[in-house]
């Protein structure tokens, strides 16, 4: 994980001290990237100890469509905790369902993204593509705005939730060529039901049908070097080599793009620590027998994006320095 030390270097080197909602502040850089290839071993944090566990318990959570911070505890992951009951600004927000509650975050978006398209049925055309749409998988919920402005028959609404990740996986199987097998967690209509907007927010898988290797860009608008890079790593990673085995593809490149690269100033000392230890060789992702590799069955299951469980995931060979911690900004 020399990549990562690099990183935290530049951050040290050339960032500058600023201000911002968490009232710690940060030292930050705009701009970054890392690139690891995964032949060469599994992207985790050597100079401490991975909280590999919680790390993949939150990606099971993701995957599960997750919103409520005592389901992601149930997963072996307890990092939603503080957002869910300890942030003065989401306990104040309306959207706010209970206690442990989050709203719609990363999985939810990733899995049931809400998709509303309205036609006006005064249109030309407008049959058509009411049809459309409910061959897309559509179902009209209501009628709006009947009458009004000199209209006769209104607009219809329509609506499903997309699952944005169970796409790519139709697509890589498809049509493995396509620059267009992406997902995304911003969506502008529910940041403000949400306790934190998504940081990783983009993902695009790339497949290479002749070699067949498949790699995945990340784009991160803002990464807490300190506790969140290790985290988000090992789960861009892990997902990257579900998806490969549930498509018949061998992980490759993993590219990790980031906005706002900063350090906490309560993150200083431990990061410094870590620069002076020196890295171990990088262990390797080993997948449950359990979970069917498609080059092998030939039978496309993508149905185990659900079924999958924090145990089906372990590395071997892990070495790390001694567990160091730091407190989290919320």
């Amino acid at each position: 994980m020399q990549t990562y030390l690099d990183l935290v270097q530049s951050i040290f080197d050339s960032g500058s001290w600023q201000e911002n909602r968490t009232g710690v502040r940060t030292l930050s850089m705009p701009g970054a990237m890392m690139r690891f290839d995964l032949q060469q071993g599994f992207p985790a944090v050597t100079t401490k100890k991975l909280a590999f566990k919680s790390a993949i318990g939150e990606l099971v959570g993701f995957l599960r469509a997750t919103r409520n911070a005592a389901d992601f505890r149930a997963l072996g992951c307890k990092v939603w905790d503080q957002n869910a009951n300890e942030n003065q600004q989401w306990l104040a927000n309306p959207y706010r369902l209970e206690e442990d509650d989050l709203g719609p975050v990363y999985g939810v978006q990733w899995r049931q993204w809400p998709a509303y398209k309205l036609i006006d049925q005064d249109k030309a055309g407008s049959a058509a593509q009411i049809a459309d749409a409910v061959q897309r998988g559509y179902r009209q919920i209501g009628v709006v705005g009947n009458g009004d402005n000199g209209g006769k028959a209104g607009s219809v609404l329509l609506y499903k939730a997309i699952d944005q990740l169970r796409q790519c996986l139709d697509t890589i199987m498809s049509n493995p060529g396509d620059r267009r097998i992406l997902f995304h967690g911003w969506n502008w209509a529910q940041l403000e039901e949400m306790a934190l907007p998504p940081c990783h927010l983009l993902y695009q898988f790339l497949a290479n049908e002749s070699l067949r290797e498949i790699s995945l860009c990340l784009y991160i608008r803002s990464n807490d070097i300190g506790l969140g890079t290790p985290f988000n790593l090992a789960e861009g990673a892990a997902l990257l080599h579900l998806v490969g085995r549930l498509t018949g593809y061998t992980p490759r490149w993993f590219t990790y793009f980031i906005g706002d690269a900063h350090i906490y100033e309560s993150h200083v000392t431990m990061l410094q620590e870590q620069l002076r230890r020196k890295p171990f060789a990088a262990p390797k992702l080993i997948l449950s027998e359990r979970i069917p590799a498609y080059s092998a069955t030939r039978k496309y299951e993508p149905e185990w994006l659900e079924k999958i469980a924090p145990g089906d995931f372990s590395l071997q060979g892990y070495q790390h320095h001694a567990p160091l911690t730091a407190p989290m900004a919320v």
